[in-house]
């Protein structure tokens, strides 16, 4: 072959490469015409590549492992209704990050550069120290907003939610609101916050502080001393502490910002130690939790919140996940968990978005769809973006166990959220 002819060669596959680069079918972002990096990672003219990150493991032994199957469940029924608009979804799982900062990080980067994912969804840990990476890699990123930084990012959302903003946002009355109904009334009442040394602890405790003092309650106790790494052996000066925290008197009720094997022993400990009060936290709504005798006493009569509708609704929304979650577990009647519900609902807010974005699923496009995006029905309530960055979408609802069951004691209902000092 001449050198001319190798030449014109050369330039052929140079522009059939460009053309290649530019073409909408491909998932270029339309924002940067003629740069071949633009072809949107994840994006095919027939799927759409998304992973998790998510709790698998942990050294205490609790496990959000059921937040995979949850997601798994949402994106299985999404392809076969067709997928986004003709994408099936090709949901990898999640990686384990072992409630491990490094590990969680480390996933992240996987995720990104070698999977080569378009959303992380969903994202279920303590800890998300990969929070900074997927932003400034402008990877969509889906999970529960207990975490600040689901809270001000661009690219990452919290399916229900903003729940710990900074000051500007608001926050969440569903909790302090739920327990002035069950104590008939705030007036009066003094309360307990206890959460684990850690930045999440801390920053749980000033968020449902303000919330308490909001609601009319006296906060007699708020502090993030329990240790973050290990379930203490022995509670007796927690709970020495706790029980004389209203001027020398037990509050009228104690909520713990703490996972299950934290709440146990506490909750175990006060019941020892004479406390007859409400019991309350926002992690242990398990029917699996039931199974053992020394579990279900230690949480019976706890209220523990919920901010999405309880599983014991009849809603079609109810009855769509329990289907869904049963078809994915291979036809199996699973116990349903709160787990299971947080990556039905990350996958669910992700489709939702990338519905809306049409066709030609790009980043730009994507995030343009965020920033009008609205529905309403669902079941964490009626949902917007990017209000969801800054704001709770302010619904929820209390269940207590109860002789060995839940039953609902404050029905899922909305309330008006306030201002994040």
């Amino acid at each position: 072959m001449s050198r001319s002819i190798r030449a014109l060669a050369a330039a052929a596959a140079a522009l059939a490469l460009v053309s290649a680069c530019n073409s909408p079918s491909h998932g270029t972002d339309p924002g940067k015409p003629g740069d071949a990096a633009a072809i949107t990672r994840g994006v095919t003219d027939t799927s759409v590549k998304v992973g998790g990150i998510v709790s698998m493991t942990s050294s205490s032994g609790y496990s959000k492992k059921d937040t995979d199957l949850g997601a798994k469940a949402r994106y299985l029924r999404a392809n076969a209704e067709g997928g986004i608009h003709g994408r099936k979804i090709d949901y990898i799982g999640a990686e384990d990050d072992g409630q491990d900062p490094g590990k969680n990080l480390a996933a992240a980067r996987k995720l990104v550069q070698q999977d080569k994912v378009f959303a992380v969804a969903p994202m279920s840990s303590v800890t998300f120290t990969g929070a900074d990476f997927l932003e400034q890699e402008k990877v969509p990123t889906f999970g529960w907003g207990t975490l600040p930084s689901f809270c001000g990012p661009k690219y990452i959302y919290g399916f229900n939610g903003c729940l710990v903003p900074s000051p500007g946002g608001t926050i969440n009355q569903t909790w302090p609101e739920g327990i002035a109904k069950i104590l008939g009334g705030a007036q009066g009442k003094s309360v307990a916050i206890v959460a684990n040394d850690s930045d999440a602890g801390k920053f749980g405790i000033r968020t449902f502080q303000q919330g308490f003092a909001s609601a009319g309650f006296k906060v007699a106790y708020a502090k993030a001393s329990v240790p973050a790494t290990a379930v203490p052996n022995d509670w007796s000066a927690y709970v020495k502490e706790i029980l004389g925290s209203d001027e020398g008197q037990a509050p009228d009720a104690i909520v713990s910002v703490m996972q299950t094997p934290n709440n146990i022993g506490l909750f175990t400990a006060l019941k020892r130690g004479g406390y007859k009060g409400v019991l309350s936290d926002p992690t242990d709504y398990d029917p699996g939790l039931l199974a053992k005798d020394a579990t279900r006493q230690a949480l019976d009569g706890v209220h523990v919140l919920l901010q999405f509708e309880p599983f014991e609704s009849t809603s079609p929304k109810m009855a769509q996940f329990k289907a869904d979650i049963k078809a994915a577990s291979g036809g199996q009647d699973l116990p349903l968990n709160m787990h299971m519900l947080t990556g039905y609902m990350s996958a669910d807010l992700f489709l939702a978005i990338a519905q809306k974005a049409g066709k030609d699923l790009t980043l730009t496009h994507f995030q343009n769809a965020a920033q009008s995006f609205s529905d309403t029905g669902t079941l964490v309530g009626d949902r917007a973006e990017p209000k969801g960055q800054k704001d709770s979408f302010g619904c929820g609802a209390l269940v207590q166990l109860k002789n060995g069951a839940y039953e609902v004691s404050v029905p899922f209902t909305c309330h008006e959220p306030i201002p994040f000092k």
